[in-house]
Formats: C-alpha cells, sequence, structure tokens
C-alpha cells in the first residue's frame, strides 16, 4: 500500500557540480525537494521506489546499490541508489541519477531501495496498472516520483515557446499539490508529449499507486527558470 510520496523534477542542473556557476539559481528548488524526501523518511516505509523517465536502454528496474554518473554533463561525479548490496550490472540514467543524489544528500537509510526507468510515452492504462503492482509490492511502500513539466514555456527554452504550456502546467501544479489522482490518470499523453513534459507517464505511475490510499498533497514548490516547468510536491 502506498504510505507518502515525493515529486521532483529532475534536471542534472538539480545538481550544483552541473549546475556550477548556476547553482544558486535552483537553491530553493533543492531545498523543496529535500524537504519533500523528508516526507518519506517520516512515514516509515517498507520499501521506497523511485520512478524517473528513462529512454529504452534505461528502462527498467535497478537493485539498491546500483550507480549513476554525471560524467555525461561534465562532471566527474558518481551517485550510488543507496547502500550496495549487489554488483550493478548497468548505470542509471540520468532523471533516476538524480533521484539517487537526492537521497544521498538526506543519508537515507530508512528503508530499502530500488528504482524503476520508465517510458515517458508508455500509454496511460499501463501506468495506472504498473502503480497498482508497485503499491502492491509491500505493506508500506513509498514513492519518489521525478519528471518534469513542460519545456516550453519561453521562447528559450528547450520545446521553444508554446502557448498552451503555461495552461498546462497550471493543471498539474495543481493536481499535484491537492494528491488529485482521478486528474493525473485523465491525462492526454499526446498534447503531454507535444509539450515535451518528461513527467507524465511517472505521475500516472503514482496515480495508480495512490488509487484508494486516502493521500493528501502539498505543493512546496513550483518554477520554470529555463522555460521548463518544475514542481515538488510531498503527499502523505
Amino acid at each position: 500500500m502506498l504510505v507518502a510520496a515525493a515529486l521532483c523534477p529532475c534536471p542534472p542542473l538539480l545538481v550544483p557540480e552541473v549546475a556550477a556557476g548556476a547553482a544558486p539559481e535552483l537553491d530553493a528548488l533543492r531545498a523543496a525537494c529535500l524537504d519533500a524526501v523528508g516526507v518519506l523518511s517520516a512515514a516509515r516505509p517498507d520499501r521506497l521506489i523511485v520512478l524517473g523517465p528513462a529512454d529504452e536502454a534505461g528502462q527498467g528496474r535497478y537493485p539498491q546499490g546500483s550507480v549513476g554518473s554525471f560524467r555525461g554533463f561534465g562532471v566527474d561525479l558518481e551517485v550510488s541508489l543507496g547502500a550496495a548490496e549487489t554488483a550493478p550490472d548497468r548505470e542509471l540514467p540520468p532523471s533516476l541519477s538524480v533521484g539517487a543524489w537526492l537521497l544521498s544528500r538526506t543519508d537515507w537509510d530508512d528503508a530499502p531501495v530500488e528504482a524503476l526507468g520508465v517510458d515517458p510515452s508508455l500509454p496511460r492504462d499501463r501506468c495506472l496498472e504498473l502503480g497498482r503492482e508497485t503499491a502492491a509490492g509491500a505493506p508500506r511502500v513509498a514513492l519518489l516520483a521525478l519528471g518534469d513539466g513542460s519545456a516550453c514555456r519561453t521562447v528559450k527554452a528547450p520545446g521553444y515557446f508554446d502557448e498552451r504550456a503555461e495552461a498546462f502546467d497550471a493543471e498539474m501544479a495543481r493536481a499535484l499539490g491537492e494528491a488529485d489522482t482521478a486528474a493525473l490518470a485523465a491525462l492526454d499523453a499526446e498534447p503531454a508529449a507535444g509539450l515535451q513534459v518528461s513527467g507524465r507517464a511517472c505521475w500516472q505511475v503514482l496515480a495508480g499507486a495512490a488509487e484508494g490510499a486516502g493521500l493528501s498533497g502539498r505543493l512546496l514548490r513550483e518554477e520554470a527558470p529555463y522555460g521548463v516547468g518544475y514542481f515538488v510536491a510531498a503527499w502523505s
């Protein structure tokens, strides 16, 4: 059963070493993410699952101790998904590396942890089913769901400017902040993909996991500093 969830963005720039001189710009976002992870710890879960969007090579499950790095972003920095239990056979994708970094900043040792790289184009019904399966995996499950909103908020955004982006992100901020699982489950994959929303599938996995859990939500942070929508929320 799902007992808590934290929702965080996953730009590698969240890691100060990657952001370098621009690191202070995201200090408030980092602090909110760490607050959200603290809610997971307070829930005393039996298991923590980290969800993050991943390309085909990065999809699938990763055991505790899996390693990620930020070398692809010009920084010689490695992170581990909790304390090593098994020899990792492949590297975490970028989103899950950000998740592992967040957990390392809180010295996570409250429960065993594993990760799941999710196909950003995974159909809605499969997302919801995967969420239900995940929540049933232990008596008390917590989720750290990673993903960004639209990447089309300004002309300098990765997806350029799209007039639909601001309204889309406003609705996502509301739904994530209120733990509105019905609204998240109803998300249409096609417009989300058009706005380059990386978090859609992970949010729908979370919606499936939270069915019947009676969780309430709180929006901790919303911003779009680089034309990309970033949200931080906690469900408990």
